[in-house]
């Protein structure tokens, strides 16, 4: 059964690449006589024409964090594996691969700018400003949640070896992954003033990280701290990593962590094809889980998340790899391709819980039971008698996805204070800093031990609206170019209502919930200004395509 659900899977993806991708690239009409910023501006730093083969490995490292494990991994909790399969296999092809490609290719065709630049340019300077300030607000959410899911897996690791009174599954975890950016800090010095060749520095540091995991399990004892320490000693990092020039965390950090995402990719796929595993997660649990998020309308959807819809990945796509693409035919593979792969990702993630019951997952953070299901899979490959290790990597994986995010989310918030404030310079990197990890910080300290879920799911409401808001734009934009535009209306339709009804909710429900400066009360905060922005950008497209639509009138009228 398992493996049937598997090959269906892969072959809609498959069909959604090579049917509906094409189909959308026709709209879009990529043109490989064009010059691509890449090209004119090839300042062999940012802006690189770079091939297509080695830029989808740069991207989809760049987006697949852990956003596509642990949401899959939450919503199969609450309302079964089938309807989580049903939302990420029509959501990545027909929304979230949309979004990704229109993304990258609109960058592509505006000089490689952001995406709340387009929406400045189409939209007005007011709409852009206030797209910058959603990003932002999102990115705090990112943090948050991240932030806290990884603290937990860090206290307690998988429970699955807590039997071994010697052993520390959670500290295991926390050895290997604090080592992992050490030996990552070590590859950017190597790199930086060695400069050794690139497949030297690989086949030394690559090996080492899974090393890593192996020593994990025997200094399991030497990382303990409670819940919250580890959550504040993370936001610090996420401090250092924003500031830090990236030749020496993120681009070595980066690199690495590529490596551990298809290797637990690959060691996934051994497990669903070749594991002889189960289903024994029941498909269909309860249209209402009960509490402030259990309706499956609309809480299925933005608990999922980045597995079929992310509002990060136009960020992504507008920021970096927009700066790279040699051809506009590349944006296909690239922008459309990835989203795919991480669908497949978000599908593994699925699987690592579809096989184990729902009484043995019953609590248990996402984290863990992600790195359970990589550590059975692996132990298919090196022995059950090395199940210890196979778990450690498991959760490291997970962390490593976890440290991907971070990185780039503190630091993306650092850039638009800087912009929306024009300081700059130090002074100016200093306060952008400070003012995007402020909230995490209170809200770490004030949330109890095991908070995710209120925060993962608000995350994932704002990451998805955030999609919606990127759609708009490049519906405004299509609009403008007389292009055809409901391959990105329908999607940003379907996902604004989802969206605003799940903040709708939230906001209701924290703010009752409330007994005063508490975490709900800032989530409900955070609701109603996510509302009030979103409902600003709407209304300006709105007002803008009016305007169109009157001007070519008046037009037509002048040249009749």
């Amino acid at each position: 059964m398992l493996t049937f659900v598997a090959i269906i899977f892969l072959s809609w993806l498959l069909f959604g690449y090579f049917f509906y991708g094409r189909w959308i690239a026709k709209q879009l009409e990529l043109d490989d006589t064009r010059i691509t910023p890449a090209q004119e501006i090839n300042d062999g730093e940012d802006y690189v024409p770079t091939k297509p083969f080695y830029l989808f490995g740069q991207h989809f490292s760049a987006i697949a964090a852990a956003g596509p494990i642990a949401g899959p991994i939450l919503a199969c909790q609450s309302f079964g594996w089938l309807p989580c399969l049903l939302w990420i296999g029509l959501g990545v092809v027909l929304i979230g691969a949309v979004h990704d490609f229109t993304t990258l290719f609109s960058s592509v065709r505006h000089k490689a700018c952001s995406i709340a630049e387009i929406a400045r340019e189409k939209m007005g300077r007011r709409a852009g400003r206030a797209m910058m300030a959603f990003i932002w607000i999102a990115l705090v959410y990112v943090i948050i949640a991240f932030t806290d899911i990884t603290a937990g897996t860090f206290v307690s690791g998988d429970e699955a070896l807590q039997g071994e009174m010697s052993f520390n599954p959670g500290g295991a975890v926390a050895f290997a992954s604090i080592t992992y950016l050490i030996l990552a800090v070590i590859l950017g010095f190597v790199q930086r003033y060695l400069n050794p060749p690139l497949w030297l520095s690989t086949i030394i540091f690559v090996p080492a990280v899974f090393l890593l995991s192996y020593l994990g399990t025997k200094f399991s004892n030497i990382f303990v701290l409670d819940h919250t320490s580890w959550a504040i000693l993370i936001l610090i990092y996420c401090i250092v990593a924003s500031i830090v020039p990236v030749w020496l965390l993120l681009q070595p950090r980066g690199y690495l962590g590529g490596f551990v995402l298809y290797a637990a990719l690959a060691v996934g796929v051994i497990g669903v094809f070749f594991g002889g595993y189960e289903i024994q997660q029941p498909y269909f649990k309860t249209w209402d889980a009960g509490g402030l998020t259990g309706a499956l309308f609309p809480f299925l959807f933005v608990t999922i998340a980045c597995g079929a819809c992310s509002g990060f990945h136009g960020l992504v796509c507008s920021g970096t790899t927009s700066k790279q693409i040699e051809k506009e035919s590349h944006t296909h593979p690239v922008g459309y391709g990835a989203m795919l792969a991480e669908g497949f990702v978000a599908f593994i993630a699925l699987v690592t819980i579809m096989i184990v019951s729902s009484e043995a997952v019953k609590g248990v953070s996402p984290g863990k039971i992600y790195g359970n299901g990589i550590g059975e899979f692996l132990t298919i490959l090196i022995g059950k008698e090395n199940l210890p290790f196979a778990i450690t990597f498991g959760a490291m994986a997970f962390s490593t996805f976890v440290f991907d995010t971070l990185d780039v989310s503190l630091r993306l918030g650092r850039y638009i204070v800087q912009e929306l404030t024009g300081l700059k310079g130090r002074f100016g990197a200093a306060v952008g800093t400070l003012a995007t990890i402020i909230i995490p910080f209170i809200s770490i300290i004030l949330a109890p031990r095991g908070s995710w879920n209120e925060f993962w799911t608000l995350f994932g409401a704002s990451n998805q609206l955030l999609a919606a808001l990127t759609l708009l734009s490049l519906t405004v934009w299509l609009y403008q170019s007389r292009t055809r535009i409901a391959f990105t209306l329908f999607p940003m339709l379907f996902v604004l209502t989802i969206t605003i009804w799940a903040l709708g909710s939230l906001l209701v429900g924290n703010f009752k919930a409330s007994t005063g400066l508490d975490i709900k009360l800032i989530n409900g905060l955070a609701s109603l200004i996510l509302i009030f922005l979103a409902t600003f950008l709407v209304l300006a497209a709105i007002v803008k395509i009016r305007y169109e639509r009157r001007f070519q009138s008046e037009k037509g009228n002048v040249s009749g």
